[in-house]
Order: structure tokens, then C-alpha cells, then sequence
């Protein structure tokens, strides 16, 4: 048994997800200068900064949506810099972008399980929906609605579980509380807390709210310019005041 449990814990100490001097910009405006970065199994790692740091950038970088011009980008130790968006779901990143982009003319199902476009088995996309719905009640009620016409809570939901179709290994989530209302906010981060303590997500989280963030995750990271800055247990940095004023804005 003692072995057993050296070999989980050695398991948890992995880092699902990491970034060694990644470089990545748009033409000739570089956006990340060398960062490096890891997200380890079971964590919530927050990426923190000011608008324009580049994190949507290195979320868009690790998915694929951006190509790394330098450094490397591995997934559970497989080298994946370079490969394409499609590939790189397929091999368990799972992105949800800023502003949600549910798809209008298609029922909260239909957008559900575009999600699960990587799953074959019939049985496996039918139990991650029930998963779904299990989670996120309202889809199921509204999962013949056109997605479109949900709240923006409702629809960041949708977002969520429609990652989650595809059984993620890490899920990258871009400003989830990004144009809601307060108790919404409050609600999608406890939906995030859920994820993680009840079913062992691990997630890379862009969050504007830094303090919100910094309560929630185990780790952060703090951008600049393209730069990792700061990093540290997230207790840490969210007891530093002088971190909080100089580089989260808040």
C-alpha cells in the first residue's frame, strides 16, 4: 500500500502542462519573450496581469491558435509546439476562449457536442453529456434552446461543458467572468473550484480579477510585457500587497 501511495503522489507532482522559453507574437510584435511555466496534475494555476501582458497569448500558444516561434511546449512530456490546434485537442488541451463564442443556430446539445468532436465512442460523448447536465442542470433543461439565446452565465456554462466533452487533460479558461454580473462571477468560480476538488481538473485560468483568482488557485504566475515577472503559491502572492498594486492592478 505504501508504494501505492508514493506512486499517486509522485503522479500528482507532475506537471501536466509545460512551457520552457516560449516565444510567440503576431508578424513583428512579439507578445511572450521566453516564458516559462508548468501547470502540475490536479492544479489550478492562475495566469495574472495587466491587459496586454500576453496572456490570452500564451493560452492562444499553448492550444495552437498562435504558433511558438521559440522554446518548447510539452503535454504530459510530449513535445507539442508546432503541432496544429485540431491536433493538440486531440491530445487533451481543451481551450475555452474569451467571450465564450457559443454558436448561434445550434441548440446548447448541438453546441455540447461539437465539444466531444475527438470522441468516437457513442457511449463515452453520451455519459459526458449526462456528466454535463449532472453539473450544469440548466443545459439540460434548456439543452434543446439555441445556445445563443442564453444568459451570459448560461452561456459561460455552455462554454465549460462543451470543453469538457472532449475529457480534457488540462483546460485552458480565457476571462471566465469576463461581461458578468457579480454573482455570477461568484457562482462560475465556484463552478471552477467544483471542477478541480471534485473531479480533479487541472486548469490554466486567465482571470481579470486577481484577488477572486488568487483564492481560488494553488499557484500563480504574473505577466509583464511578455514576461513572467512574479510567480509563487497563490497565498503567497494574494498576501503581498505591493505584488497585488504593482502588477495586478487592484
Amino acid at each position: 500500500m505504501g508504494s501505492d501511495v508514493g506512486v499517486k503522489e509522485s503522479l500528482a507532482r507532475e506537471p501536466v502542462l509545460q512551457l520552457s522559453g516560449v516565444e510567440a507574437g503576431y508578424g513583428r510584435i512579439k507578445a511572450l519573450n521566453g516564458i516559462d511555466l508548468e501547470v502540475r496534475r490536479g492544479q489550478i494555476v492562475t495566469l495574472l496581469g495587466a491587459n496586454g501582458a500576453g496572456k490570452t497569448t500564451t493560452l492562444k500558444t499553448i492550444s495552437g491558435l498562435v504558433r511558438a516561434s521559440a522554446g518548447s511546449i510539452g503535454l504530459e512530456g510530449r513535445e507539442i509546439t508546432g503541432r496544429r490546434a485540431s491536433a493538440i485537442a486531440r491530445l487533451g488541451v481543451a481551450h475555452v476562449p474569451e467571450g465564450r463564442h457559443i454558436l448561434r443556430g445550434l441548440t446548447v446539445r448541438e453546441n455540447l457536442e461539437l465539444g466531444a468532436f475527438t470522441v468516437r465512442d457513442p457511449a463515452v460523448r453520451a455519459q459526458r453529456m449526462r456528466e454535463v447536465f449532472g453539473l450544469f442542470p440548466i443545459l439540460g433543461e434548456r439543452q434543446h434552446q439555441d445556445g445563443s439565446l442564453l444568459s451570459g452565465g448560461e452561456q459561460q456554462m455552455l462554454a465549460i461543458g462543451r470543453a469538457l466533452m472532449h475529457g480534457p487533460k488540462v483546460l485552458l479558461l480565457d476571462e471566465p467572468s469576463m461581461g458578468l454580473a457579480p454573482k455570477l462571477v461568484l457562482d462560475t468560480m465556484k463552478i471552477i473550484k467544483r471542477l478541480n476538488e471534485e473531479e480533479g481538473a487541472t486548469i490554466l485560468l486567465v482571470e481579470q480579477n486577481a484577488r477572486l483568482a488568487l483564492r481560488l488557485a494553488h499557484y500563480g504566475y504574473v505577466l509583464e510585457s511578455g514576461y513572467i515577472r512574479m510567480q509563487g503559491d497563490a497565498a503567497t502572492l494574494r498576501a503581498d500587497k505591493s505584488i497585488v498594486q504593482a502588477y495586478l492592478g487592484t
